[in-house]
């Protein structure tokens, strides 16, 4: 039987061996941001990265800023698939980044939806963005710094996540849905929380956190 990195609500939780840890981080959605948006991806063989997403991502590593994947999962509550399809898509992810020298330090995801069946059906499950659930449970499991924090999404969605979660701020880039979100995810912008609208993900490079000294 295999067991999956799951909490008691059925969310998956990974943490990766030497992970940076007590910083801000970086959060990235996966769908529109990471790779290419096609619509409840499950096949390894339909993993195509997002343009300078694997830059970025390796940016924060040489930083020490934690990355950390944060993904709403439907097409799991809808049985669409499972979670062997969810592993083995992140695994050719992660290969992937790594020929780009990248890695993520953790990896959350949510399954659950109000037209989901089973046990992943739920109304509004804490963890299903724009919750904030699973970036509270990444701060807590790496003792993430959440308000020097920043989020980088493709819908609205994503960047109300980000302020819920009492994040800096948050970087809509123009992949995947990010063209049609534009207006939305500025009006969530106040006095406390940045929302920025990227020309393509590499606009990530000038935001604060890389800005922040190095550990050493």
């Amino acid at each position: 039987m295999t067991v999956y990195p799951l909490d008691a609500e059925g969310v998956w939780c990974q943490t990766f061996a030497g992970c940076t840890r007590g910083r801000a981080a970086l959060f990235v959605d996966r769908d529109g941001v990471v790779v290419e948006e096609i619509g409840y991806l499950h096949r390894s063989k339909d993993v195509v990265l997002c343009a300078g997403a694997g830059a970025v991502i390796a940016a924060a590593n040489a930083h020490s800023i934690p990355v950390v994947l944060v993904t709403n999962q439907a097409g799991i509550a809808r049985g669409y698939y499972g979670w062997q399809d969810f592993r083995a898509v992140q695994q050719t992810i992660e290969s992937a980044l790594a020929l780009e020298a990248a890695h993520f330090d953790a990896v959350y995801a949510c399954p659950h939806h109000p037209d989901g069946s089973g046990a992943f059906a739920h109304p509004n499950h804490p963890a299903r963005k724009p919750n904030p659930g699973m970036l509270q449970r990444a701060a807590t499991a790496l003792a993430i710094d959440l308000a020097g924090s920043w989020l980088i999404g493709d819908r609205a969605n994503d960047i109300e996540t980000a302020k819920r979660a009492g994040l800096a701020g948050a970087l809509l880039v123009p992949t995947g849905y990010g063209a049609s979100e534009a207006a939305a995810a500025l009006a969530l912008c106040d006095p406390g929380f940045d929302v920025r609208v990227a020309r393509s993900i590499e606009d990530a490079l000038a935001l604060p956190i890389f800005a922040e000294p190095r550990p050493w």
